[in-house]
């Protein structure tokens, strides 16, 4: 299959004349080492390094502190590639590319809970423990019938709300959980997942021919074996290559 040229999509993604990739950096597990004032590194910063190497453009971070404000910022055009979670509401505002990384989502409950798997979650009088704008939460929020979901404004704050409202769960990314598990004897990260994040590349609506030289990296970037070796390379534990896109 032909793919799309870099020419023909620089000026789609790279309009400015640089690659500017907009990064979450509450994803500790895909934003590994990070200072405000420097350049990030990890998974999602180095593949926009490789974009921006293929388009034979340079390449500068816009670094936000979570999910919801780098979603935002697409609509001031503050970025031309952003790395998060692929979510149908935000997908109404970005163009996403396939997945190319998974991140299972579960729930941490507390010593001597009642609740022992994940279906038991979902009932009258649960209170659940959240990130505000996080991947998970649009998708808790979607699809939780009777718990009742409390924010916190980022992922240590939202551990922070579970412990001290004596909440009767915590959702999150399970590599996460296990590790706050750890600070809270007695506590369990329940079993399986309830979905999982999938992290994708995306960019801005109209820029065609962009979405889809950044959809063809993205398979590449599986295919080759980068989006493996950059889990390597940065020790990244509990997540998988998506699989390829089916179309």
């Amino acid at each position: 299959m032909a793919h799309t040229s870099a020419d023909s999509a620089r000026s789609d993604l790279a309009p400015t004349g640089t690659l500017r990739v907009g990064i979450n950096a509450s994803n500790f597990l895909l934003v590994s080492k990070y200072e405000p004032g420097s350049d990030p590194h990890g998974v999602a910063p180095d593949l926009g390094r490789k974009l921006a190497q293929k388009l034979e453009v340079p390449v500068s971070f816009v670094v936000f502190p979570n999910p919801g404000k780098l979603a935002d910022a697409g609509k001031t055009g503050a970025w031309d590639v952003a790395f998060l979670g692929n979510e149908p509401q935000r997908a109404k505002e970005i163009a996403f590319t396939a997945p190319y990384l998974e991140i299972p989502v579960t729930f941490l409950v507390p010593d001597n809970s009642p609740i022992t798997t994940i279906d038991e979650v979902d009932r009258d009088g649960v209170r659940v423990a959240v990130m505000e704008r996080s991947a998970y939460d649009l998708y808790l929020t979607r699809n939780l019938k009777h718990a009742q979901l409390q924010h916190a404004a980022s992922l240590d704050k939202s551990f922070e709300l579970f412990v001290a409202e004596k909440l009767d769960a915590l959702a999150g990314l399970k590599p996460r959980l296990v590790a706050d598990a750890a600070k809270l004897p007695g506590s369990r990260v329940l079993e399986g997942q309830v979905t999982s994040v999938k992290q994708s590349a995306g960019t801005l609506p109209g820029r065609d021919a962009g979405a889809q030289y950044l959809r063809e990296f993205i398979e590449d970037a599986k295919a080759s074996g980068l989006v493996a070796q950059l889990i390597e390379n940065y020790s990244v534990q509990g997540v998988s290559v998506a699989p390829s896109a089916t179309t």
